[in-house]
């Protein structure tokens, strides 16, 4: 044989025949006239140089060659037709893998409720998380280390899109016995004497810079007593250590030591969904388009909506 004799539908036709025992009702069952599927059959023979079918009795039987035929083609055809369903799961987006990146206050303020639809949702894609920085998460995304990513901050690049999926005011976090915690609204000029909890500005430089422009407006610089990652800060305005400002959503950490007040000109933050602009991914596709019909959503914060490219 100089090339391989065998082809799917051909295939297919041998063992219709073969199940039949009959080429009229195999003809019926592979949807073409008995001539044509006649002629492919005798023509499998001619190629492979061996019969298939015992044509000497009424009835038409297998040869011993053509039945070892037939479990192997059984078995080749079940594994082709789960070949096509995985692949069409794929592109489906309902197999692969996608990596998330995420700041770590967001664990506590919507991921888990998110991670969860998802897994419900696509239970065959591998999904990882990583705790990063803002500027780790965008480097990482570039570098096809992470697919999306979560993050407070503008996003210029070219390189990527993103999207806002949440939308929240600044709030002031202070101890619960703190003499301003008795204020329904504050202005953040009587804070200029406080000492203050935030977070390093390599961790999120373009939110700590918003920050301290927010401070410098109302006509100082904050006194920064403490420098902890976000998912701590809390813990240290509980301790007494300072106060902060924070995104709205912190309130889901729920801390009966901790109190959050609305303060006069607190802008509206947004939290973007990042992606690769040419990473065309079904799965991580797929996450994005479970992002905008769930949301990153709290019990307290209605969902933001919008694009950007």
């Amino acid at each position: 044989m100089n090339e391989f004799p065998l082809e799917l539908r051909t295939l297919r036709y041998f063992v219709a025949v073969a199940e039949q025992k009959h080429f009229g009702h195999a003809a019926l069952e592979v949807g073409i006239a008995q001539p044509p599927l006649s002629r492919q059959i005798q023509r499998l023979e001619q190629n492979l140089g061996f019969s298939l079918f015992d044509r000497s009795r009424r009835k038409i039987e297998l040869t011993a060659a053509g039945e070892v035929l037939l479990g192997h083609a059984r078995s080749l055809l079940d594994a082709v037709e789960v070949a096509i369903r995985e692949a069409e799961r794929t592109s489906l987006g309902e197999r692969g893998r996608v990596a998330v990146g995420y700041p770590s206050s967001l664990a506590y303020t919507g991921l888990v409720g998110l991670l969860r639809a998802f897994r419900a949702e696509f239970p065959d894609v591998e999904l990882t998380v990583r705790e990063l920085s803002i500027t780790e998460q965008l480097d990482a995304i570039k570098s096809g280390q992470l697919d999306v990513g979560f993050v407070r901050a503008p996003i210029a690049d070219p390189s990527l899109s993103a999207e806002c999926v949440r939308r929240e005011p600044l709030v002031i976090a202070l101890p619960i016995d703190h003499a301003l915690a008795r204020q329904s609204r504050l202005e953040l000029a009587r804070l200029a004497s406080e000492p203050f909890v935030f977070f390093p500005r390599p961790r999120a430089p373009w939110f700590f810079d918003l920050l301290i422009g927010l401070c410098r407006k109302a006509g100082y610089n904050p006194r920064i007593l403490q420098e902890v990652p976000q998912a701590d800060v809390l813990s240290l305005v509980a301790a007494g250590f300072g106060i902060s400002i924070m995104p709205e959503s912190v309130r889901e950490m729920r801390r009966a030591d901790v109190v959050f007040r609305p303060f006069v000109g607190a802008p509206t933050t947004e939290l973007l969904l990042v992606w690769r602009s040419e990473d065309t991914s079904p799965s991580r596709r797929a996450f994005v388009n479970l992002v905008r019909q769930v949301g990153v959503t709290t019990r307290r914060s209605p969902r933001g909506a919008g694009s950007r490219r």
